[in-house]
C-alpha cells in the first residue's frame, strides 16, 4: 500500500465486523502491512474514500479487506470496515490477473 500512515482505527463496531469471518484483528494488521494489492471502492465510497485490498494472508489464504484511511489528531489511521476470505471465483481471478 503506498499510503503513509500512523496506526489503526479500531473500535467496537469494525472489530466485530472484520472478525465475523474469521479473520482475527492481528491477521487483518499484518496483510493490510503486506503490501496487499489495492483498488478504489467505487460503490461504496459515498460518504468517504474507500479502497479494496487483496492478496494472499501469512497462512496463504487469499483475503479480501475493505478500508478507509481517517485522519485523527493529525494521525493517518487504517480504518477496517470489513475483511473475510475471498470466495473461490474471487481467487480465480486474483490468480488471473497475477499470472
Amino acid at each position: 500500500m503506498n499510503v503513509a500512515f500512523d496506526g489503526f482505527d479500531w473500535d467496537a463496531g469494525n472489530r466485530q465486523k472484520c472478525q465475523k469471518h474469521g479473520l482475527s484483528i492481528a491477521e487483518i494488521e499484518a496483510f493490510l502491512l503486506a503490501d496487499p494489492r489495492t483498488a478504489p471502492d467505487l460503490r461504496h465510497s459515498a460518504r468517504e474514500e474507500r479502497l479494496m485490498a487483496v492478496g494472499r494472508g501469512s497462512r496463504g489464504r487469499a483475503i479480501f479487506v475493505v478500508f478507509t484511511v481517517r485522519v485523527r489528531d493529525g494521525k493517518h489511521l487504517i480504518r477496517p470496515l470489513m475483511a473475510r476470505h475471498m470466495h473461490k471465483k474471487e481467487i480465480e481471478g486474483y490468480e488471473a490477473e497475477e499470472s
